[in-house]
């Protein structure tokens, strides 16, 4: 099962407007420093530039427990639909091969009792077919709730994070095509997440 994802674009979180008083000209910053520089205009006024962190999703994933339990729920969706089909298969296989041995050492005393188990077999086969569209379905409605549970819980941890950093934004590492890697929190986040998480578990 495919791990997963998290849509960048879904919870890129521009957490705070740049205020800027700039009439032109260009803003310059150092990312390590961890503080927005100041950049000259041309009528002399500064603009703060943007203070920027990223998160690795991957890493996220990895290791955010709330994500590692749905990924697990997520194998074991599949195992389980697997599991029926292949059920389901064999009790039609074993019907139908009891049908042809029937009819092979001439069991059937009229052609209505042949056709009556032709039926049965038929509906067998569309039952089983119903039954897994609906098993799919459902598990992939399951899934669908807990992707949406998983961004919101991290969307919400990092707005929360970023009351008391005061970050302009923070992106998915994926967003861009490069960062300073002293701009990366993912530590931080995964932290936060899991601490956050397991308060929860241990007061069940």
């Amino acid at each position: 099962m495919n791990k997963l994802a998290i849509s960048a674009s879904t919870l890129l979180l521009s957490l705070f407007a740049l205020t800027a008083t700039s009439c032109g000209g260009s803003t310059s910053s150092d990312p390590a420093a961890g503080a927005p520089a100041q950049a000259a205009t041309a009528d002399g006024a500064t603009s703060s530039a943007l203070n920027i962190r990223y998160i690795d999703s991957d890493s996220l994933m990895a290791h955010y427990n709330l994500a590692k339990d749905f990924q697990e729920a997520s194998m074991r969706a599949v195992s389980k639909i697997e599991s029926a089909r292949q059920a389901k298969a064999g009790e039609i296989q074993k019907f139908a091969a009891a049908i042809e041995q029937k009819a092979r050492s001439n069991g059937y005393l009229s052609e209505a009792s042949y056709n009556a188990d032709m039926q049965k077999l038929q509906k067998m086969q569309q039952d089983a077919e119903n039954y897994l569209a609906n098993l799919s379905r459902n598990t992939e409605n399951e899934l669908g709730q807990q992707q949406l549970q998983l961004n919101d819980s991290i969307e919400n941890y990092v707005k929360v994070y970023n009351v008391s950093k005061g970050y302009d934004a923070i992106l998915f590492k994926a967003a861009g095509i490069y960062f300073n890697p002293s701009l990366d929190i993912t530590r931080d986040i995964i932290d936060g997440l899991n601490a956050r998480y397991n308060k929860v578990d241990s007061s069940k």
